[in-house]
């Protein structure tokens, strides 16, 4: 069985939600479509972008009955509140790379790992600072495919 794995990044903060759901339903929907055996979107839950994407993901999934994709969480280090992750979320990673990081490094650490084990890479940048911008600026140097949001153009 071929596995497809899409790693989601995007900022803490979104303005424009159902715009953005508009824009990434269509690609999940397609994704789910063209790999029916088995897609697995991994995501950070570290701020608006990854909730969003996370909800789409699991609203796709219930409206299409379809069950050959897995939503996963990827935590850079335990948190609190891990029984509520893992009734939401398919599966809960943690990389072992992370495990003895400083807890902000292990951040950066994590979207690596995530970008190295993507098929796919989706972004939601809208400015070229912060961690999805370098986790996106880190993808292009791997030569990953990569989907903007926002559009080609920005950011290069």
């Amino acid at each position: 069985m071929d596995i497809f794995r899409v790693a989601f990044f995007g900022h803490k903060e979104i303005d424009h939600v159902p715009e953005l759901e508009r824009k990434l339903a269509p690609i999940l929907k397609g994704l789910m479509r063209e790999h029916p055996s088995t897609v697995e979107f991994y995501i950070g839950r570290n701020g608006e972008f990854d909730e969003i994407a996370a909800s789409v993901i699991k609203r796709i999934r219930k409206e299409s009955h379809t069950d050959g994709s897995l939503l996963i969480l990827v935590l850079p280090y335990a948190v609190k509140n891990m029984e509520y992750y893992e009734r939401y979320y398919d599966e809960i990673v943690i990389p072992e790379v992370t495990e003895k990081a400083h807890y902000k490094k292990a951040i950066t650490l994590r979207n690596r790992w995530m970008v190295d084990l993507a098929d796919l890479v989706i972004v939601n940048i809208e400015h070229r600072r912060g961690g999805a911008y370098a986790a996106m600026r880190y993808a292009q140097k791997q030569n990953k495919p990569i989907i903007h949001l926002q559009g080609e153009a920005f950011p290069k």
